[in-house]
C-alpha cells in the first residue's frame, strides 16, 4: 500500500513544539513528509521533539524562540529559509495560561505578559512567515486559539481576550492573502491532556472532563489531526475560519 504524505516536500514551522499540542503537531507534520523547524522557549523539550522526529526517519531542527519577541519570530522564519530553502506551513501554537484573577484584580503586568505571547506573538509570527511563504509559492498558517475564543471564562480575562483577538487577526489575514496563495485558519481546542493539566488533583480533572458532552478531556493528537488537515492541500478551499475541536463544548 502506498503511504500518503500530504506534506511531502513541504517545510513547516511549529512554535511551542516542546510538549503537548505543539509536539503532537510537529510529529504529525514530520510523519506527513514535512521538514520541520521545531521551536520552543524550553530547549530541552524542543530538542526532545526533534529527536523523536529524527529517530522516526524524519527531518527537523530546533530553534529556540520567545514568540513574544518580534526578532525571535523573524529568526524562526529565516531559519526555515536558510536551512530548508522555503516555508510552506506554520502552526502558531505557543501560548500561556496566566494567573487566575478577576478583571478588577488582574495585575497589569500579567495582562501584558499573556497578551504578548498569545496575541502579539501570533501577529509577529505571521508578520515574518507570510513574506517567506510568498517567496515559497504560498502556504498555510494555522493559529492555535481555544474554545475560549468564543465564550467567556471567569478569572482569565487576558487569555480570553487574546484568544478572541486571535480570531479577528486570523480572519483579516485570511482575507488579505486569499488571492495570493496563503490560507490562514484557527483551531479552537477545548481542554486537552497536556503537561499543563498534569498537576491537577483527580477531582479537578474529573470536573474538567465533565464540562465536555463527550465526558472526557481531549488528546493532543486529536487536535494535531485537524491542524494537519488545515495545513495540507486537502483543505485547499478553507481560509479565514475557526474550527473547534472540543468534544461538543461549544454546542451547549
Amino acid at each position: 500500500m502506498v503511504r500518503i504524505m500530504p506534506l511531502a516536500n513541504k517545510v513547516a514551522l511549529v512554535t511551542g513544539a516542546g510538549s503537548g499540542i505543539g509536539r503532537a503537531v510537529a510529529l504529525s507534520y514530520a510523519e506527513a513528509g514535512a521538514r520541520v523547524v521545531v521551536s520552543d522557549i524550553a530547549e530541552r523539550g524542543g530538542n526532545e521533539t526533534v529527536e523523536q522526529i529524527l529517530s522516526a526517519g524524519g527531518d527537523a531542527l530546533f530553534v529556540r524562540a520567545d514568540t513574544s519577541l518580534a526578532d525571535d519570530n523573524e529568526a524562526l522564519a529565516d531559519a526555515a529559509m536558510q536551512n530548508y530553502g522555503a516555508l510552506h506551513v506554520a502552526c502558531n501554537n505557543a501560548g500561556i495560561g496566566g494567573a487566575a484573577a478577576t478583571v478588577g484584580e488582574c495585575a497589569p503586568q500579567e495582562w501584558d505578559r499573556v497578551i504578548a505571547v498569545n496575541l502579539s506573538g501570533v501577529f509577529y509570527g505571521m508578520r515574518y512567515q507570510i513574506p517567506a511563504m510568498l517567496k515559497s509559492g504560498g502556504g498555510s498558517i494555522v493559529n492555535m486559539a481555544s474554545i475560549l475564543a468564543q465564550v467567556g471564562f471567569r478569572e482569565h480575562a487576558p487569555y480570553v481576550a487574546a484568544k478572541h483577538g486571535l480570531i479577528g487577526l486570523t480572519r483579516t489575514a485570511g482575507l488579505e492573502y486569499a488571492s495570493r496563495g496563503i490560507r490562514v485558519n484557527t483551531v479552537g481546542p477545548a481542554f486537552i491532556r497536556t503537561p499543563l493539566l498534569d498537576d491537577l488533583p483527580p477531582r479537578a480533572f474529573e470536573a474538567l472532563a465533565a464540562l465536555h458532552p463527550m465526558g472526557r478531556i481531549g488528546e493532543a493528537n486529536e487536535v494535531a489531526e485537524l491542524v494537519l488537515w488545515l495545513s495540507s492541500d486537502r483543505a485547499s478551499f478553507a481560509t479565514g475560519a475557526y474550527y473547534p475541536v472540543d468534544g461538543g463544548y461549544l454546542a451547549q
